[in-house]
Parts: C-alpha cells; sequence; structure tokens
C-alpha cells in the first residue's frame, strides 16, 4: 500500500487542502455557511448532527 500525502492548511475562514500533486480543494467557512472549490458545494450547518447541501454533484444511488 502506497504511503499519501495530504494536508489541511486554515487561513482565516480559508482552508486549502494539499495532496502530493499539490492542491486539491479549497473551502471557506462564514459562520454556520461553508463553499467548497472542488464540488461546488455550498452547506450550511444546522442544530445537532444536521447539515443542509445545495448544489454539487449529484450522487448516485448505489
Amino acid at each position: 500500500m502506497p504511503v499519501q500525502y495530504r494536508k489541511q492548511h486554515s487561513f482565516g475562514p480559508f482552508k486549502i487542502n494539499m495532496t502530493q500533486n499539490g492542491m486539491s480543494s479549497w473551502s471557506f467557512k462564514l459562520g454556520r455557511w461553508s463553499w467548497n472549490s472542488r464540488t461546488k458545494e455550498q452547506r450550511y450547518d444546522l442544530p445537532g448532527p444536521f447539515t443542509w447541501r445545495s448544489g454539487g454533484r449529484k450522487r448516485r444511488a448505489s
């Protein structure tokens, strides 16, 4: 099994995700709302263990 490098750097509300091949994605979080550059998905954290998700790719049922 090969070893993979993954690291997340935080700069205030921005997070940059790095892999051995360079930057894989970045995200922005403001309060309970967040956006991810790779999935183009918006999320809103709801009370408890719940999250509301909008946009991004549609997931196929398995």
